[in-house]
């Protein structure tokens, strides 16, 4: 049972370079739209590229990497619908396919958090949306929100913001965001958008070894 981080974002707002610390030999990449990394070393990250669900929920258990990295994962539900946007037919059909969508986005998150190591800790990159004044994850349909909400099922949930033109992640909800973690991980409401230090503050929060393989092979 993976440590599952939800880190969500406007495009551009430094959700994917915040892995730019990150050593890419501890690191495996499910790159939903194959686009380049946008940082120098990120040619360096191995990348699994793909968008089809049935294959990231199939491959999510076979990853080594002590940190696994979902980018963009609003994208896994997005090109599914935009795929069968022009398919005939309506009302029960159009109905079975948000729920399929909705069923693969659960699938993995599942299969994140309940069939991957305990060492592991997965962060899932994706878009946010605004609903009522509140920020959120980007989904398709209203199954995922009235019945799942995604950020229900993790502990921690980061936000991007940018203050003074510096990039930063929010740690603790003020009311119009699904924003959560653990009491007394972070001293701030605002760190730096390093996703590395974030592997860190959790690492020594949960008492998870940061590279299991390295102790192997010390051993």
């Amino acid at each position: 049972m993976a440590i599952v981080t939800l880190v969500l974002g406007n495009s551009g707002s430094g959700k994917s370079y915040s892995m730019h610390n990150l050593d890419p030999n501890l690191c495996g990449v499910i790159n939903v739209m194959g686009k380049p990394l946008p940082f120098r070393a990120g040619k360096n990250f191995r990348k699994l590229n793909t968008d089809n669900a049935y294959e990231i929920n199939d491959r999510l258990p076979t990853f080594r990497a002590p940190i696994v990295i979902i980018d963009d994962f609003q994208y896994v539900m997005a090109n599914e619908f935009m795929r069968g946007v022009t398919d005939e037919g309506g009302g029960n059909s159009v109905f079975q396919r948000f729920n399929r969508i909705g069923q693969n986005a659960w699938n993995i998150l599942n299969t994140a958090i309940n069939c991957t190591d305990p060492n592991q800790r997965i962060y899932i990159l994706s878009h946010i949306e605004e609903v009522d004044g509140k920020t959120k994850i980007k989904t398709m349909g209203k199954m995922l929100d009235e019945k799942i909400v995604l950020e229900g099922m993790v502990t921690i949930v980061l936000q991007t913001a940018i203050r003074n033109g510096e990039h930063h992640f929010m740690t603790k909800n003020d009311g119009t965001t699904t924003v959560k973690t653990p009491h007394e991980m972070f001293s701030s409401e605002l760190i730096s958008n390093d996703l590395n230090a974030v592997d860190d503050a959790i690492c020594d929060y949960y008492g998870l070894i940061k590279n299991p393989n390295q102790v192997l092979e010390t051993n």
